[in-house]
């Protein structure tokens, strides 16, 4: 099975070799038919503390690495790699 990808914005780095993925989803408003914004904020490690607040970064699904963390950063969204 794949491993999920998802891209968000970091709206926190206090942590060390975390960071908190904000990641949001347009979806159909089942009456009036209005795409609404909904967010979810995912706990990811960031090995290097490399990445800060407002970065817009790409995280990938893994094993356990603590209680709330199962996701990765793989890399920064428009860096180069």
């Amino acid at each position: 099975m794949p491993k999920r990808v998802l891209q968000g914005v970091v709206v926190s780095d206090k942590a060390d070799k975390t960071v908190i993925v904000s990641v949001e989803r347009r979806i159909m408003h089942p009456v009036y038919k209005k795409f609404i914004k909904r967010s979810k904020k995912f706990a990811a490690h960031d090995e290097s503390n490399a990445h800060k607040v407002g970065d817009v970064v790409r995280i990938e699904e893994s094993r356990p690495i603590s209680k709330r963390k199962r996701w990765i950063v793989i890399g920064q969204v428009g860096a180069p790699s």
